[in-house]
């Protein structure tokens, strides 16, 4: 844990709270000890949303339901579980016997909120700032990671079990660059099952995704 610390020049200056923000309630159940992460994660979790919708409503022009959408994305457990283990911290974690070799998703995204906490009361807003944009930053950048994407992975699973192929086409690409709107198909064994259109190739994609998976829901009655 101090290795990632030491990344933000961060020196802890109360160990005891950082341990508390990595200790599930079962650890804590069979240790005999005084607190877990939860609340910890309650201040986490509005210290994370704002420091996202502030990034976004000063880089971004979108309105308030597609910022609300995007800062879902990088907000969400598949998120910050992905955080979590790309910065190697869930071997930090600490739950009891019965979890071990078995961390729940939800109880790895918690924690990441616990550990902007703890780092929010240590070293104050501006800190946990850098710290989060630091981390997050990168991945709202980058247009081929998106973790808010249930419809496309639910598809992606269905169709691997059935060993078909499939592919997302950007069929058309309209209006002026502040506010462009994308038209996109996904075709299955090179038919076309569903096609979306939105303002982002990523949104335009679940939509395709959500009816494609409908009309196979349809085709297997």
């Amino acid at each position: 844990m101090n290795e990632f610390l030491k990344q933000f020049n961060i020196i802890p200056k109360n160990n005891k709270l950082y341990e508390t923000a990595l200790s599930h309630s079962s650890f804590v159940n069979e240790h005999n000890l005084k607190s877990d992460y939860e609340r910890l994660e309650f201040l986490g979790d509005a210290v994370l949303e704002l420091v996202v919708s502030d990034y976004l409503y000063q880089n971004y022009q979108e309105t308030e339901g597609e910022m609300t959408k995007v800062r879902a994305s990088y907000v969400c457990e598949n998120a910050l579980y992905e955080y979590m283990k790309d910065l190697d911290l869930i071997k930090y974690i600490k739950v009891g016997n019965g979890e071990l070799g078995n961390i729940k998703k939800a109880i790895v995204a918690d924690i990441f909120e616990s550990i902007m906490a703890a780092i929010y009361l240590e070293e104050g807003f501006l800190k946990v700032k850098e710290v989060i944009l630091a981390i997050i930053v990168p991945y709202i950048k980058d247009p081929n990671i998106s973790f808010f994407n249930d419809y496309k992975s639910t598809l992606q699973e269905a169709l691997q079990t059935e060993k078909r192929s499939f592919v997302y086409e950007t069929i058309e690409e309209s209006g002026p660059p502040h506010d462009k709107t994308f038209t996109v198909v996904v075709k299955i064994d090179n038919i076309i099952y569903g096609k979306g259109i939105a303002s982002s190739k990523k949104e335009a994609e679940r939509e395709a995704a959500r009816v494609a998976l409908t009309k196979l829901a349809k085709n297997k009655k």
